[in-house]
């Protein structure tokens, strides 16, 4: 049986921060170092950010909000305020997100409505409310009341991943189950100014966006393109702990988002991937020479049942994953762009084509760094692309705190 993902929706909210505007705003506050001032301008200029989107509407050049909260357009101000108020702003505005992104991703599902569905899975790192997003969208869209909810909160940038593996695993064990994911994020409402090189990174990277898709058993509608869900797989790198974490203070949650995270992922991608290439047969068989000593170990590893690759090769050197050879093997690929530097090692390590790394520049130049949302835009950009074509392989990945690695292998579908 196959479990697949469809319908994938994305939503944005109307403001937009245009990141050269934005950068001037940060570099200018009063206080601000002038080795703070010469890092805010770098980290904006290399962003690969174009825009990105906000919730906050004041946050433009141009507001005559005569109370600001978050930003004094008059005096050009970043205001700090703290964390309740922030939160009260989640409240109100990731709900609309949550709502409109499932409304519209059930709307793109011709042979699904909303009395279909028997699972809601919500996902969000950047507020909290109870009764939470799961159970608004029970109550907006008409769900069943017996609807079963579920919410993963602050996990962070990954956290779609194992929304869409616990999805995956609603519908094989009861093939009859429409799973409803969504995830929002309003990244932007802690937003800050501050000397701090973590601080800064984060200030050029974040932004406010939901996706929503449907999972189920149920086949591609005719004309419609999706994703089968074939497998996923965890990986906690060792080292990296300190370097992304995500905690709440009093003026707003603190992200901690060092720049180690690139050379992290540099150092550690391939042993991340390993495990779910080596689970997938018909992977394994397509790897070919200069991955001969790689494809041996995959295999050893599937007739073992292990669904894992040693660490190290037996000369005590780190087994690669045969980068040249799945990048053909795998004609898409949906990274996580957390940052221009990560798709950057990230395309070198695994000998990626430029081509292959265009959905997740793409997601990131015009929408910045939506946390756990972004990975789902990446996926819906390929389903988009007039070449994606039915069979093609896709390998997903997304990174957050920990540092956790979650990747997935799914398969384009063509109704």
């Amino acid at each position: 049986m196959s479990v697949t993902l469809r319908a994938l929706q994305t939503v944005v909210p109307p403001t937009i921060l245009v990141q050269e505007q934005v950068r001037d705003v940060f570099a200018a506050q009063p206080g601000l170092s002038r080795l703070g001032q010469r890092l805010v301008t770098a980290s904006f200029n290399l962003s690969g950010i174009d825009r990105r989107h906000t919730v906050i509407d004041e946050l433009t050049l141009d507001s005559d909000k005569a109370d600001p909260q978050f930003f004094d357009a008059a005096t050009q101000r970043l205001l700090m305020p703290g964390t309740r108020v922030r939160n009260e702003l989640y409240i109100v505005e990731a709900t609309k997100l949550f709502v409109e992104a499932g409304r519209r991703a059930l709307a793109a599902c011709p042979d699904i409505d909303a009395a279909d569905v028997t699972h809601v899975v919500t996902v969000s790192c950047t507020g909290f409310y109870a009764p939470g997003p799961d159970y608004m969208l029970v109550r907006e869209l008409g769900l069943s009341p017996a609807t079963q909810r579920y919410h993963l909160g602050f996990m962070g940038c990954y956290a779609s991943m194992p929304a869409l593996r616990t999805a995956k695993q609603f519908v094989e064990a009861d093939p009859n189950a429409v799973v409803l994911v969504v995830s929002a994020e309003l990244c932007s409402l802690h937003l800050r100014t501050s000397d701090d090189p973590d601080t800064i990174v984060a200030s050029s990277l974040f932004s406010d966006g939901a996706a929503a898709g449907i999972v189920s058993s149920r086949s591609p509608a005719p004309g419609e393109v999706a994703l089968d869900l074939d497998r996923f797989e965890t990986v906690i790198t060792p080292v990296g702990e300190g370097d992304m974490a995500w905690k709440i203070g009093d003026e707003g949650f603190e992200m901690v988002l060092s720049t180690y995270v690139p050379h992290i992922i540099d150092e550690h991608i391939e042993a991340a991937l390993a495990p779910l290439f080596a689970g997938d047969a018909s992977l394994v068989a397509a790897l070919t020479p200069p991955a001969a000593e790689l494809k041996r170990e995959l295999v050893g590893a599937v007739a073992g049942g292990s669904g894992a690759v040693p660490a190290e090769s037996p000369t005590g050197t780190p087994s690669g994953v045969g980068a040249a050879t799945l990048s053909s093997a795998i004609a898409h690929w949906a990274i996580h762009p957390g940052g221009r530097s990560i798709l950057d090692k990230t395309e070198a390590k695994l000998g990626l084509t430029e081509a292959q790394l265009v959905p997740s520049r793409e997601t990131l130049r015009q929408y910045g760094n939506m946390s756990s949302a972004t990975v789902l835009f990446v996926l819906k950009a390929i389903l988009d692309a007039p070449a994606t074509a039915d069979g093609e392989r896709v390998c997903a990945m997304a990174f957050g705190p920990g540092l956790t690695v979650e990747s997935g292998l799914m398969t384009v579908t063509a109704g």
